[in-house]
């Protein structure tokens, strides 16, 4: 988005003279970050570049840990992705999380600690101090949006738990996209897909349909310990390009949403009897034939609802 535009081909070595760094915050920012830049081999200049655009995040309220301009000018791979985390997280998860906090009490997110204590110098011995305040805002950032992601999927009966295990089946995915337009996925067909075509219709219709950039491919999630940041990463973008999403279903917290179809996850099931089970409604009624997932989460409740159909 830069003018002219920036490519950045490998991050640990673009990021080392500080011109994309610099570039990147004066997009997400607005503020005019450019100007101070110094184009230069020499280190000195290269560590001056990275240490302006550093203070302005402290200034900002971002905090860093342990983070530094030497080790960023040298490429540290692990320092310059917390980095860059750090920047999504303060940026795009937990500007558009506070948000949702307009509208719940329960996804409450602080914008970071004020007063005194705020503003905490790295010579003193408050490490410890400052990287327990970042956890706790990252945490309260990811629950909020966790919140949202469950609001919006409930109805379709996906039980969404974590940014981990509960993405693996694809239909988390697909039911976000179906709470932004229903036109676009079919709950039912998707019950009867496998995870890797689930996730494959889920990342291809959000780019080709909603516009939301593929952060993501199938291989990614198809794991047994899927990276959490990267999902959040990615399912923020659906909140960023649907704000007039952000306060739907939060006008009643307690209203239960019905549900048009769940997975219901039962243990030691019989292999001959693990596609289906019946479930007694409490009326003692009728007995209803439910699709199941071993690998799926349970969700707290299971709306049954007598449709003709």
């Amino acid at each position: 988005q830069c003018k002219p535009p920036l490519k950045v081909k490998d991050l640990f070595i673009d990021i080392q003279d500080g011109k994309i760094l610099m570039a990147l915050l004066e997009v997400l920012s607005g503020q005019k970050l450019m100007h101070e830049y110094k184009s230069s081999t020499h280190r000195i200049f290269r560590l001056n570049n990275i240490a302006k655009a550093l203070k302005f995040l402290e200034d900002s309220n971002v905090k860093l840990v342990s983070i530094d301009a030497a080790e960023i000018a040298d490429g540290n791979s692990s320092l310059v992705l917390g980095l860059i985390w750090n920047i999504i997280l303060f940026f795009q998860i937990k500007e558009l999380t506070g948000n949702l906090n307009r509208n719940s009490s329960s996804s409450s997110l602080s914008s970071g600690p004020s007063g005194p204590e705020s503003d905490t110098s790295p010579s003193t011995p408050s490490v410890e101090r400052n990287m327990s305040i970042t956890v706790k805002d990252q945490r309260k950032a990811i629950r909020a949006l966790l919140i949202w992601v469950q609001r919006k999927t409930r109805k379709y009966g996906v039980a969404v738990q974590d940014f981990t295990s509960s993405w693996r089946s694809g239909l988390a995915f697909l039911a976000i996209i179906k709470a932004i337009d229903c036109t676009l996925v079919d709950m039912k067909q998707a019950l009867e897909k496998s995870a890797r075509e689930n996730l494959e219709d889920a990342f291809s219709i959000a780019q080709n349909k909603l516009g939301v950039p593929r952060l993501l491919e199938p291989e990614d999630i198809m794991v047994e310990s899927p990276d959490e940041q990267s999902i959040v990463t990615y399912v923020a973008q659906f909140l960023e390009h649907f704000p007039e999403l952000e306060g739907e279903d939060f006008t009643d917290p307690d209203k239960e949403l019905p549900i048009e179809s769940t997975y219901v996850h039962i243990k030691d099931t019989p292999s001959e009897k693990e596609g289906k089970i019946l479930i007694l409604s409490e009326s003692e009624e009728n007995m209803y034939t439910v699709n199941h997932e071993r690998s799926h989460p349970a969700p707290p409740k299971v709306h049954i609802h007598d449709i003709p159909e």
